[in-house]
């Protein structure tokens, strides 16, 4: 199952792109290996990022009189390990051309929902009030034993205020989210 297949139509978009030493299978591999966390790990920005992030999220839940909970972060965070239900699942690909993968909740409220959900019903999500987020990495092999890798977002709202208040949060934060993917790739 190719990103195509799974969201064709979406809301916003955005692709980041990075050229890698190694030949396309190699290169596949790495990324299914490589524990993306690690970038937050070893990034002073993006862990201020993802701080910031959260105290917007610390202020709406004060703000609403309700307690804040951070959720513990995974171990790791690994394509290969992602499952076919759960938040974040494996939702298909074209090995080694393309890795697709994908989550559903509300993230622009300044509180994160993810939803539980089953890869096989995710093109078909449809709860009010939340938004899909399809990814993939794709891979092209270029000359010289080179691979250019692509991370691509796309994100779809459920209704059109979903749709309305995502797109206010996307124009603030897509730059920032540019950087996170950016990151990502250098992990691989």
């Amino acid at each position: 199952m190719r990103i195509d297949d799974v969201m064709p139509v979406y809301d916003a978009r955005r692709v980041e792109r990075r050229l890698v030493p190694g030949e396309i299978d190699a290169v596949y591999a790495a990324a299914l290996h490589a524990d993306l966390l690690d970038t937050w790990r070893h990034s002073a920005l993006l862990r201020f990022l993802f701080w910031a992030r959260g105290l917007g999220e610390r202020a709406v839940a004060l703000a609403r009189r309700r307690p804040h909970v951070e959720p513990p972060p995974p171990a790791s965070l690994r394509l290969e390990d992602l499952p076919s239900h759960g938040e974040w699942v494996r939702l298909g690909g074209e090995p080694p051309h393309e890795f697709v993968f994908g989550v559903a909740g509300r993230f622009w409220a300044g509180e994160t929902i993810w939803d539980e959900i089953d890869a096989a019903d995710f093109a078909g999500y449809d709860r009010p009030q939340r938004a899909r987020i399809a990814a993939c990495f794709r891979f092209t092999a270029r000359p010289g034993g080179r691979t250019l890798v692509e991370y691509e977002c796309r994100t779809q709202a459920t209704d059109a205020p979903s749709r309305r208040a995502f797109l206010r949060y996307w124009r603030a934060l897509s730059p920032f989210i540019g950087i996170v993917l950016r990151a990502q790739l250098r992990a691989i």
